[in-house]
């Protein structure tokens, strides 16, 4: 989730005006304006004041709060909270609650990653008030009503019985367990069969009591409403949080170090695959040209190398991708495709051709410059709505990036060449790392390790 904010247009060049409440910190001319709003209560958030339309867009988070601190025993915790925050507060009832968001076009949803909790608000500016009173209510005065909470934990059950026929969402699970065998990153966000009954209404009252502090909290705000009027908003709806939250100490973890390829049996047609190395940071020095060598080798979707290999050339799938993903403890690049069963081995074979090439051999003039071109030039995508405004800049708060991002991605995708491709390459396609994950129906591919019962579903 976390990594769509981040992802493709939400990342793409327009130059920021950073601006605060004492004045203008960037005199560039910009399309955005960032502004610092501070409330009286020391409450932070970022704005982009646009008065032209009638609408407000919220994101808020808060870190280090989501399902990495889920007890192994009640996985699905995180879910099962941002499920029942908006099912009565206050003096609403679950009917009620919801009533008064249908009959004001209000827009309230939560939501937990792996790593963080939060949620969303979008309103009319003529129904802000009553909009910023019911999140006020869903944050400090939940009901957690029993028949709300049975409910929420029915549907999360359905929800995973049925993801059980799913040989991606499966492989997905593999994957996972695989990967950060060990670390609070293998469980199961979305919970399982037996966890999720076990989830009891003082479960979520501690967790909401203890975990969602302002100590923690990120806000991103666009639409029509001006600093002064959010500065005191944000005291209205936020200042009565609690000063400080505790939330679990988790170590870093990365991914095997070992090669290996695992694989789940399943009598299907099609065969799942998912190949994954420890990823790169967005700190990182080398991730703008990590950027371009993922962009040229599966990110660009058509176009790309693989694709065009693996789809067009040879026909073996209807997709296949990469992606650079981060969370707050590991990072990942992984390539993602299906293909009928018996072609696994030749796609896995023409994969690790083109990881051999990228890898071995600088790419060309055309493909750096048709990456920084779309990279860079493709933003207004991302810019489009006040959610997506507000979604860009909460995730530049999440990953502790600068207001004025957008200015120093531009500079370093525009400084990359076409040895600092290769030299990445190198460096992330390591295959002394790589695990390959099949769902499927067995094949002679080579040495594989089979699991029969894939961890954290039952």
């Amino acid at each position: 989730m976390r990594n769509a904010l981040m992802h493709g247009a939400y990342l793409l060049g327009f130059a920021i005006m950073v601006m605060s409440l004492g004045g203008i910190q960037d005199a560039r001319a910009s399309i955005l304006k960032i502004q610092t709003v501070k409330s009286d209560k020391n409450i932070t958030a970022w704005l982009v004041e646009d008065p032209t339309v009638p609408v407000i867009s919220m994101r808020f988070s808060f870190q280090g709060a989501g399902a990495i601190n889920d007890p192994a025993d009640k996985q699905g915790l995180s879910q099962i909270l941002s499920n029942t925050l908006d099912e009565g507060a206050g003096d609403l009832g679950s009917k009620e609650f919801q009533a008064e968001l249908s009959d004001h076009s209000i827009s309230l949803t939560f939501s937990s990653s792996r790593d963080d909790f939060g949620g969303s608000l979008k309103t009319l500016t003529k129904y802000q008030d009553k909009a910023f009173d019911l999140l006020h209510l869903a944050l400090t005065k939940p009901h957690f009503e029993a028949d709300a909470l049975r409910r929420m934990k029915d549907a999360n059950l359905a929800r995973i019985r049925s993801n059980m026929s799913d040989p991606e969402w499966l492989n997905a699970r593999l994957a996972n367990a695989v990967l950060f065998n060990g670390h609070p990153y293998a469980q199961n966000s979305g919970g399982t069969l037996s966890s999720l009954p076990k989830i009891t209404t003082k479960d979520l009252q501690d967790k909401f009591s203890t975990q969602l502090g302002r100590d923690r909290l990120l806000i991103s705000v666009s639409g029509n409403i001006s600093a002064e009027e959010l500065s005191r908003r944000l005291d209205e709806v936020f200042g009565d949080l609690p000063d400080i939250s505790t939330v679990r100490q988790v170590e870093n973890v990365t991914p095997p170090a070992q090669a290996e390829v695992i694989q789940h049996v399943k009598e299907i047609p099609q065969t799942v695959i998912q190949i994954a190395y420890p990823g790169i940071s967005m700190k990182d020095p080398d991730y703008f040209a990590a950027e371009i060598f993922n962009y040229i080798l599966g990110g660009a979707g058509f176009g790309s190398r693989l694709t065009e290999t693996v789809r067009e050339q040879k026909g073996l799938t209807y997709g296949i991708d990469s992606n650079l993903s981060e969370m707050d403890f590991s990072s990942l690049l992984s390539i993602s495709t299906s293909t009928r069963t018996e072609k696994v081995g030749e796609v896995l074979s023409l994969v690790n051709a083109e990881i051999d090439k990228i890898s071995q051999t600088p790419i060309s003039d055309r493909e750096l410059v048709e990456a920084k071109s779309y990279l860079i030039g493709s933003v207004p995508l991302g810019l489009t709505s006040t959610d997506r405004i507000a979604g860009m800049m909460m995730g530049f708060q999440i990953y502790g990036l600068p207001a004025n991002y957008l200015d120093i991605r531009e500079a370093g995708l525009n400084k990359v060449t076409q040895q600092d491709v290769l030299r990445v390459a190198q460096r992330l396609l390591d295959k002394r790392h790589k695990t390959t994950v099949l769902t499927g129906a067995k094949q002679e591919i080579g040495p594989v390790r089979y699991v029969e019962n894939i961890p954290d579903i039952q």
